[in-house]
């Protein structure tokens, strides 16, 4: 059986840095990608390394085409070719009513959150088609809300992440035949840094009363999600969503 070699784009913090930690205990060989926080990819790295892991941080801009080329070339010269694939990097900008919103920010959020999940699969899948795997797995990190719209405070993430989910879907029945799995997870209220990009660092406590669970969630139950889709545990599951949301 192949090693299993895992990217993890946006995996200096928050939930893809849990499911850097979680997958290197599970045995994974991680590429930790990150865009310009060096300092927090390399604490993960060391991390890993100290509790017997393998793995390796690669800055690349995973909008970029080229990046994203040299991000699958310095994993695979590093780790050997890669077998797994975790779509995480994402921005948000502050809340704000979509009549407020320009179109250079709703642009890049799109460019940021849905081109860098479709280069990146492009890769992952081309690279995978080769002959050297039997099999593949791309887990793909959306949101709760692409369900929920996020009237007032993020409809254009929502809408990044609407498109993330059809994207998982197509792609998903593309490749079934070839032994490549696409899934995703739509976190929810999830105690994460990404809130205080939105200008709101304590939006999960203001929202959990309105949670059936009536908590938010953690970056390391989102991991445990994303590790078993990957995993061949998962074996029969592809162009299916989990939700992370407490219920809501």
């Amino acid at each position: 059986m192949s090693e299993k070699v895992v990217i993890i784009t946006g995996s200096s913090r928050g939930i893809g840095a849990a499911t850097a930690k979680l997958l290197a205990r599970k045995g994974y060989s991680v590429c930790v990608n990150y865009r310009d926080k060096a300092e927090h990819a390399n604490d993960v790295v060391e991390e890993i390394a100290k509790a017997g892991g393998k793995a390796i941080a690669v800055q690349a801009n995973v909008a970029n085409e080229q990046d994203v080329i040299r991000l699958f070339d310095e994993s695979e010269r590093a780790l050997g070719p890669v077998t797994h694939l975790v779509n995480n990097a994402g921005i948000l900008f502050t809340q704000s009513r979509l009549v407020d919103i320009d179109v250079e920010r709703f642009n890049q959020v799109m460019t940021t959150n849905v081109t860098s999940c479709f280069l990146c699969c492009r890769e992952a899948v081309k690279r995978m088609q080769k002959g050297r795997l039997v099999s593949g797995s791309i887990v793909n990190v959306s949101s709760a809300a692409s369900r929920l719209g996020a009237p007032f405070e993020y409809i254009d993430y929502a809408a990044s992440k609407g498109a993330m989910d059809a994207l998982t879907k197509g792609l998903s029945l593309e490749v079934a035949s070839e032994g490549i799995r696409v899934n995703s997870v739509r976190p929810g209220c999830i105690y994460t840094e990404m809130h205080a990009d939105g200008g709101e660092p304590g939006r999960v406590e203001r929202l959990s009363p309105m949670i059936p669970m009536k908590r938010g969630g953690t970056p390391e139950e989102v991991a445990e999600a994303i590790a078993w889709l990957l995993s061949d545990e998962a074996s029969y599951v592809t162009g299916t969503f989990i939700d992370l949301a407490g219920g809501r």
